[in-house]
């Protein structure tokens, strides 16, 4: 099940149309009350979540969505007519999965649901990896260094993770973009840039863990991992 919260009722239902007419199920919602009000009874697969919503906006219940254990890890993909890198930052730092501007080809969006599901199917959940001071672990979606709980975004926390996972390999920007952020943010590369900047400050001295491989990308480097 897809719930599709837009207020524009003909892009809500043409979106609502196509996607039942490809196979999958979906409900739209004009509002954000509405919309809790039938998450509360079932919890759907994805979130389409415009941005500019009457009452309560996109980003205020994206947050509130990340904020519970409950819907912490349903995926988010924002609809919005804004095209700004800094909307799109502003999206994407608040826990969104995808980001869709308007106006968009519904064939294109129903390519980047089943692209944001598949990924959401691959990510591991259960395991606890640890590299010097710092401590992943997936199964609670936490990390923490030298044994205190460190606050990420769900960005930061999948970029952080797939660092660790490819430990001592180097990441391109273009290779972190596509299995992060999307295929659409090509050339964007700055978005890494500052999603790394901002992950080490965070991380304090395990911040140095992730090292920069001039003019290519990142590495997360650091001793033995257990």
């Amino acid at each position: 099940m897809i719930y599709c919260v837009e207020d524009d009722s003909n892009i809500r239902e043409l979106i609502i149309y196509t996607l039942q007419a490809t196979g999958i199920d979906a409900r739209g919602f004009e509002d954000g009350k509405s919309f809790w009000k039938a998450l509360a009874e079932k919890k759907p697969e994805l979130v389409l979540l415009d941005i500019m919503l009457p009452g309560e906006d996109g980003i205020r219940i994206l947050e509130k969505l990340r904020s519970s254990s409950v819907t912490a890890n349903i995926p988010v993909i924002m609809l919005t007519a804004k095209g700004s890198e800094y909307d799109k930052v502003i999206g994407l730092d608040s826990g969104a999965d995808d980001y869709i501007t308007k106006p968009f080809g519904m064939m294109e969006l129903v390519s980047r649901i089943k692209a944001v599901l598949r990924r959401a199917g691959k990510v591991s959940r259960s395991d606890v990896v640890c590299i010097e001071n710092l401590t992943l672990n997936t199964g609670k979606h936490e990390v923490m260094v030298d044994g205190k709980v460190i606050k990420l975004t769900r960005k930061e926390f999948e970029l952080l993770e797939r660092l660790i996972r490819n430990r001592n390999m180097v990441l391109t920007r273009d290779k972190l973009l596509a299995d992060i952020w999307g295929y659409d943010y090509e050339g964007e590369t700055r978005t890494v840039d500052v999603h790394v900047r901002t992950l080490r400050q965070k991380l304090g001295s395990a911040g140095a863990l992730i090292e920069t491989v001039r003019g290519v990308g990142y590495r997360m480097g650091g001793g033995n991992e257990t």
